[in-house]
Parts: structure tokens; sequence; C-alpha cells
């Protein structure tokens, strides 16, 4: 599965913000190496269209744990886990993106895309995965992973919040920042396969001097923690391919 990203090196949500002409970077605020597992989940809400609601498979229990930074670090996809991918602490600082949402009802999407999932959790880890069959080409698939715990109800505050705004912000949205104005075309749920005990993926599309860059993203939440997949494709207008075995593995590290 290809995720046709213009990947050279580790590609972070902050590339992505920039290079769509949005704010500027979501870098990284980890100090450990760990990564992905699978899926399930009780109250499994699978992300298919229109409605992400419930579905049934049999769902992971979660000890609810909210996990510190180490331990996020911990339950992170390391390489070996799936073969085939590297895997890496995101390059960068601990800044994130500074786009503004010009409606209140796309916020918690514009929270992602900034690398900074909104309510704010109580520790992030960031990590990059790459397919080495794949190196050196311009179209290698690059995941950006952003692990993220929440005190009380927070990660399914932020799984609500994204899921809504999907719905609210179809027709497009647009954002401000330091960098200027940004316009977001499309908002679209999309049907990949769910994980964990709760599971919402979407397509945003921003542009890069007129042209469509597609953004995928899926967040996947097992009890106090959620983990943020994404991908893009810089090279043509098509949905790029999220692995759903990385998905898996991560999700079934969750705790």
């Amino acid at each position: 599965m290809k995720a046709r990203t213009a990947a050279l090196g580790a590609v972070t949500v902050a590339l992505v913000v920039s290079a769509v002409g949005c704010g500027p970077s979501d870098d990284a605020k980890d100090g450990k190496d760990a990564k992905p597992a699978p899926s399930g989940g009780t109250s499994h809400t699978a992300s298919t269209a229109p409605d992400p609601a419930a579905s049934g498979s049999a769902a992971p229990t979660s000890s609810g744990k909210v996990l510190t930074r180490a331990q996020l670090a911990g339950v992170a996809l390391t390489t070996g886990e799936v073969r085939g991918y590297d895997v890496t602490p995101m390059q960068g600082g601990d800044e994130t993106g500074t786009e503004r949402s010009e409606s209140a009802a796309c916020r918690p999407l514009v929270a992602v895309i900034n690398g900074a999932p909104e309510p704010a959790p109580a520790a992030t880890v960031f990590r990059t995965v790459m397919d080495k069959s794949e190196e050196g080409e311009d179209d290698q698939t690059v995941v950006t992973e952003i692990l993220t715990s929440h005190r009380q109800d927070g990660a399914q505050q932020l799984m609500r919040g994204v899921r809504d705004a999907v719905r609210a912000c179809a027709g497009g949205f647009r954002t401000s920042s330091p960098d200027g104005p940004s316009t977001y075309t499309e908002v679209k749920q999309l049907a990949l396969p769910g994980a964990g005990q709760e599971s919402v993926a979407y397509q945003v599309t921003g542009s890069i001097e007129g042209e469509k860059v597609p953004l995928v993203f899926q967040l996947v939440r097992t009890g106090s923690t959620v983990v943020t997949f994404y991908v893009a494709n810089f090279l043509e207008p098509t949905t790029p391919k999220l692995p759903a075995e990385l998905v898996a593995a991560q999700a079934a590290k969750l705790p």
C-alpha cells in the first residue's frame, strides 16, 4: 500500500502544513523509540461513511491509564514490529503549527493539522514510519504518528470533536497564520478499517499553487490514548494510502 508522498527524509505534519501553504510546523515532542500495533474495540466506532457508528467486531479492553510521555514512547511502534518499515522519533523541535481556523466548527481539524489535537493532551510522542522498500523514491510511503494521552474524558472529547468537524466542514474551511491564509477545499470521511475502541478516518484537501494536495488522517482511540496517523500525496491529487497493517499494529499496543 503506497501513500504517495513527496517525502524527502522524515515527513512531518509540519511539512504538510507549510507545503500546503498553511501554518508552520508541528514537529516532535518525543524522546524515545517505539511504535504501533493492531485494532479491535469495545464500542468499536469504525471509520466508515457516512456515519462513523459502532461496528461489531471483537473490541479490545483498556486499562484507561493516562500514560506519561515515557510510557507513550514505550507503546509506540518500533522498527521490526511491522515488516518492511523503519520507525524513528520525528525530527524537529517542540513547536506545533500556528494555523487558526476561521470557523469554530472546523477548529478540531485544524488542531490535528497543527499536530496539537484538542483538548490538550497530558503527554505527546511523535514518530515517523517509512517503507524501507521504497527508500529513495519520490513516492515513498511516509506516515506520521502522533500519540497523545488524555485526562478524564479528553480522549473521547477529541474523537467526538473531530467526527463532528468532519461532518460540519465537508465544504472546506479557511485558516490564518503568521505565514498568511490557507484554504482547504474539501473534507470527506473515509471508509478505512477500524481499530482500537474507536476510530475515525477522513481526507482534507489542501492546495499548493493551485494544485490539490490530499491529506489523509486516521485517529484511533483505546482508553485514554489516541493515535493520529497522517499521510499526504504531494505528487498527484489522488487519495494516499495509509497502510492498514501499521494502524492495526499500533492499535494493538495501546493499553
